[in-house]
């Protein structure tokens, strides 16, 4: 691949520093991402700038009419402390003709609007769990249709805000209670939905129209599986203490039943085509002992640490972490945006 200039966009807290060797696991922790996609893109030779992102775009434009990079590799997360924003920015790197890594502005509203993608998907009769919003400010009415347990969580926030055990409720009271917590604690609207009891799984997937996905991974709950129910809380996604203790830990997933891994990837591919993703992206599915799947979120430009789940099941696919970044800065290249029309 030709060397390339590549601005890498962060939040402004997490431009990494040359060398972590001398921090904390937690301390590295807080931009390992960073660190380990500028320092890779490093030593293949690309001429990389790292650049943290507030709330204002002007460093943004001012380094794309003067350094002109060949393409932003774009890690954040949110704009202005709103998660939800993040997809303006990619808006604002189109208007300006600005070729990206990820996924493009409709494919990060769509999929970030957990309502809205299950609507879609609905329609597409992609199997998602029963669910009803309950709006932020308004008394609730609960729906009959509804079929306990449910479970309780933010329509908008990510990375399992406002998650735990609690989330899951088994009668109107503790319904109510905890769309009163949701409310309160994440200041948006609550997303109700059938629990499904079983295993959780996520699927890697690379493409803008040939797609690649990756195998089957699954999230292993360890010792809290026969003492808690298996959901993916903040604690089991991020603490990495809480993981080493429980024995949590993701993994290619095993003995799937005949005919999944087939379902599985047939089932991720309509679903990246229908909300409009491009770039990567990472899917989140639950399959009860049936073999029966259900759609649970589709996450756009998932967390590609070296060794976390999405750079994980690229090396069991062959694809080295460096490749892996390259094979995304190329479809970030490759992408059709509409100024390219």
């Amino acid at each position: 691949m030709r060397k390339l200039r590549v601005l890498v966009l962060v939040h402004e807290t997490l431009v990494p520093p040359e060398n972590i060797d001398h921090l904390s696991d937690k301390e590295a922790g807080e931009f390992r991402t960073e660190f380990d996609v500028i320092t890779t893109l490093r030593a293949l030779g690309h001429d990389v700038r790292p650049l943290g992102i507030g709330d204002s775009l002007t460093e943004l434009r001012l380094q794309i009419t003067g350094w002109q990079p060949h393409v932003c590799f774009n890690l954040l997360e949110e704009f202005g402390g709103i998660v939800t924003y993040d997809q303006h920015v990619v808006a604002y790197l189109e208007l300006m003709r600005q070729p990206y890594t990820g996924c493009n502005p409709r494919g990060m509203m769509l999929s970030r609007d957990k309502v809205l993608s299950k609507q879609i998907l609905a329609w597409h009769r992609i199997p998602t769990p029963q669910f009803a919003v309950f709006r932020r400010g308004r008394r609730p009415v609960i729906p009959r249709r509804l079929r306990y347990p449910l479970f309780v969580k933010s329509a908008t926030e990510d990375a399992s805000l406002g998650i735990a055990q609690a989330s899951v409720v088994d009668d109107e009271a503790r319904l109510r209670e905890r769309i009163g917590f949701i409310h309160e604690q994440t200041r948006s609207d609550a997303l109700v939905e059938e629990f499904i009891d079983g295993r959780e799984l996520y699927l890697g997937v690379m493409g803008n129209e040939r797609l690649t996905t990756l195998a089957p991974w699954e999230l292993s709950f360890g010792s809290l599986a026969g003492s808690a129910l298996g959901i993916a809380t903040r604690k089991v996604k991020w603490d990495r203490a809480y993981q080493q203790r429980h024995g949590i830990v993701t993994d290619p997933a095993a003995n799937l039943p005949d005919g999944v891994p087939a379902r599985l990837d047939r089932m991720t591919r309509r679903i990246y085509r229908a909300l409009h993703m491009s770039g990567y992206a990472r899917m989140d599915l639950r399959m009860r002992a049936d073999g029966s799947l259900y759609f649970l979120e589709a996450n756009a430009n998932p967390n590609l640490e070296e060794y976390e789940d999405f750079g994980r099941a690229a090396a069991h696919a062959g694809i080295s972490y460096p490749r892996l970044l390259e094979r995304i800065l190329l479809l970030g290249l490759s992408y059709r945006a509409e100024w390219r029309e």
